[in-house]
């Protein structure tokens, strides 16, 4: 007999930070990992900017050609609550991944480690040792993201050799970059992460689409917020008053390599899906469409991907 594909269970977590919060966003992960490892989960899931937060609704005081004091300040206690790589942060969610048994993904802000004045939309990996293996840096912050977060590069391209198979993604629009998605799947990417801040219904069809293109199971992850959930002392707060109630809705889903939802999506609230991902469908479904492999036409297509520095 050969080796059967292993099946895993995995967590996506839908949830809110302690909004520019660093310290209790972090304990509040490391809660939420212990309860989705006391379910069994082996990869855990956390939305994009978790730590210490997506700062929806706010301008941070940029028009064109001027800045205000008071955005100003509001970076500042946006950059106050940025993750270091490494640092004690860092420890303590590799100390959750630890004992949790689990491998661990977190969107987190994280501070340029030799600028210390950029910061990058991050996704972090934690083994189920505690080691941090890899990150990914936001190739392309969206919109008014590029006011407050950096670019990243073709070196945190991550994608990670697991027990269970390879593991790796994209964040939020990143996903929309067809040669973005593209390098991951050249990588061999079976279970592709999308955290996200995109709470559309239309959403999901991107990640039906990617599970469907790239043969792959999807891990969608969003947050819940509530506009009540803002620190009410924010420099800029005010610009939060024409804003709903529910700031971002989630929509977080789980969708086999087939395009079949395995769980969610969920909307309107917290929560944790979980889906049992038996690997042996990545295979089954490359047998009539494999986009790196027999359906590839690499004489007429090359991607060239650039992963230095």
């Amino acid at each position: 007999m050969g080796d059967h594909p292993p099946i895993v269970k995995t967590a996506v977590i839908q949830a809110a930070p302690v909004l520019f919060d660093r310290e209790a966003t972090v304990e509040k992960t490391c809660q939420l990992t212990r309860e989705a490892a006391a379910q069994g989960a082996r990869l855990i899931l956390f939305p994009e900017a978790f730590i210490p937060a997506y700062p929806r609704g706010f301008s941070f005081g940029v028009i064109v050609g001027n800045r205000t004091p008071e955005g100003r300040q509001l970076w500042q206690r946006y950059w106050e609550n940025a993750v270091d790589v490494p640092s004690r942060a860092t420890a303590q969610l590799g100390q959750a991944a630890r004992e949790a048994n689990a491998y661990l993904v977190v969107g987190v802000i994280e501070r340029d480690e030799n600028s210390r004045g950029t910061l990058y939309c991050t996704l972090l990996y934690f083994a189920p040792d505690g080691r941090l293996l890899g990150k990914h840096r936001k190739l392309k912050p969206t919109a008014a993201e590029r006011l407050i977060w950096g670019e990243g590069d073709g070196s945190t391209l991550t994608v990670l050799e697991t027990e269970f198979g390879k593991v790796g993604g994209l964040i939020c629009w990143e996903n929309y970059m067809p040669l973005a998605r593209a390098a991951m799947y050249q990588k061999g990417v079976e279970i592709y992460l999308a955290p996200t801040a995109d709470a559309r219904d239309v959403w999901q069809a991107t990640l039906v689409h990617i599970a469907l293109e790239g043969r792959c199971f999807v891990l969608g992850c969003n947050q819940f917020v509530a506009k009540a959930m803002y620190p009410t002392d924010l420099p800029c707060y005010a610009e939060l008053a024409n804003q709903p109630d529910v700031m971002c809705r989630g929509g977080s889903a789980i969708v086999s390599p087939f395009g079949q939802v395995l769980a969610g999506p969920l909307f309107d609230q917290e929560g944790i899906l979980y889906a049992d991902l038996d690997l042996a469908l990545v295979a089954q479904s490359k047998f009539d469409f494999d986009v790196v492999g027999h359906y590839a036409r690499p004489d007429v297509f090359q991607l060239i991907v650039k992963e230095s520095p």
